[in-house]
């Protein structure tokens, strides 16, 4: 998958007297600024004592694709990063096979919305318009989009060979995840989507209200880098699903490790991809559900 060229991003102010925001380098973050969450007034009972005082919790705003002017759907998510957001949705959703073929991304802000404007190369554009029309008339939809069960679980191509890693350095990158968590820490409410690196550790973490936001926005951050998805590992605080190996696989993530339970679903797509599926992963254990050649025991 061709990695090479980061599309084009800019970001559109909000209207007055909303926070400013300003225009962000791929890889840096958003999330412990105040857009990502809010304060509010609480009663906290604690120890027998009750206290009035404030609370920090996150924020979850409506968030809308829009592809060449064309709306595509709407996400709850937390209001930052949204550029990378809208880079990952385009490629982890298969809505186009390269990040080449993404143009480029603008982030609106309204006073309790935001809208990502995505242009993509006009043949996948053309692609998204005949879905649109077979959904035309329904009155209704569970996973939209999809005419049959059988398509509601897209195939997943082959991962590539990825990286070894040791049972030492999978359970050190565990431990160092709670602390590169700066919106989890202050409202204990978000996912997070990690990259980690052997030898390195974790060089890479996203926040969202959503795991499926997180993902994306960890796929889109690094894409817009300009790096590959062959030579790391990816780290979730969420359950593994069928739609997080089905996102991984989209982009050729090998090896992905979640923090709470696989589902069966998750297990055999994952088997089918060749990907590595590690679960119920803590500082000290772990259980391997699929492809275990690549979790080495320590030397």
């Amino acid at each position: 998958m061709g990695l090479r060229r980061a599309p084009a991003i800019r970001r559109m102010p909000e209207p007055a007297p909303g926070p400013q925001r300003t225009a962000m380098e791929p890889g840096a973050t958003l999330a412990d600024t105040p857009q990502a969450f809010a304060e509010v007034d609480v009663g906290r009972w604690r120890s027998g004592e009750f206290r009035q005082e404030r609370d920090q919790v996150a924020e979850e705003l409506p968030v809308a694709l829009v592809y060449h002017g064309v709306p595509h759907g709407v996400m709850l998510a937390t209001p930052a990063d949204l550029e990378d957001f809208g880079v990952g949705f385009t490629l982890s959703e298969g809505l186009v096979e390269d990040a080449r073929e993404i143009h480029e991304v603008e982030v609106r802000f309204g006073a309790e919305t935001a809208e990502v404007r995505i242009s993509v190369a006009w043949e996948r554009f053309s692609a998204l318009l005949e879905q649109r029309r077979r959904l035309t008339g329904r009155t209704g939809c569970g996973l939209c989009g999809v005419e049959s069960a059988e398509q509601a679980i897209r195939a997943v191509k082959p991962v590539g060979h990825g990286p070894t890693v040791t049972a030492g350095e999978l359970h050190s990158a565990i431990a160092q995840l709670a602390k590169l968590q700066p919106l989890n820490a202050r409202t204990g409410s978000v996912h997070a989507a990690a990259w980690v690196s052997p030898g390195r550790g974790i060089e890479l973490v996203r926040e969202d209200v959503g795991r499926h936001n997180a993902l994306d926005k960890l796929i889109g951050a690094r894409v817009r880098s300009g790096a590959d998805f062959s030579s790391g590992l990816l780290l979730l605080t969420s359950r593994a699903s069928y739609e997080m190996i089905q996102k991984s696989a989209a982009v050729g993530i090998t090896f992905l490790v979640a923090l709470s339970a696989p589902t069966a679903l998750a297990v055999r797509l994952a088997e089918r991809a060749g990907m590595t599926l590690v679960a119920f992963a803590r500082e000290r254990q772990h259980v391997v559900y699929a492809h275990a050649r690549r979790v080495s025991e320590d030397a």
